[in-house]
């Protein structure tokens, strides 16, 4: 297993990496969080579009028993090839947006 320290710092670089699009929404922006103590980490979408109010989270992942959870992808390819680009292990990478169940055939961690 890596240390938890480079797997803060491989989702540090993604979440800084997507952070950087510009939603298509004249009056919204894109927040990141960063939350170490409890190894919470996300990419979210806020602001109208015209009367419509718009709130989304575009990624969210977690790091949890020594493994990075992907939580939610909403990015166009998917990062959990980027995170083995970075280095870190598909065994210590859970898709968990897909069911307990499905994941064994990921190729990724199941839990």
């Amino acid at each position: 297993m890596v240390g938890i320290n480079n797997y803060r710092n491989a989702i540090e670089k993604i979440i800084l990496e997507y952070s950087q699009f510009q939603p298509d929404y004249e009056e919204s922006e894109v927040q990141t969080v960063f939350d170490d103590k409890n190894n919470h980490y996300e990419i979210n979408v806020l602001g109208w579009d015209g009367y419509k109010r718009i709130y989304g989270r575009v990624l969210h992942l977690d790091i949890k028993n020594g493994k990075i959870w992907i939580q939610h992808d909403g990015t166009k390819d998917g990062v959990a090839d980027d995170l083995v680009e970075l280095g870190v292990p598909k065994e210590d990478i859970v898709l968990a947006f897909h069911p307990p169940y499905k994941r064994k055939y990921t190729g990724f961690a199941e839990n």
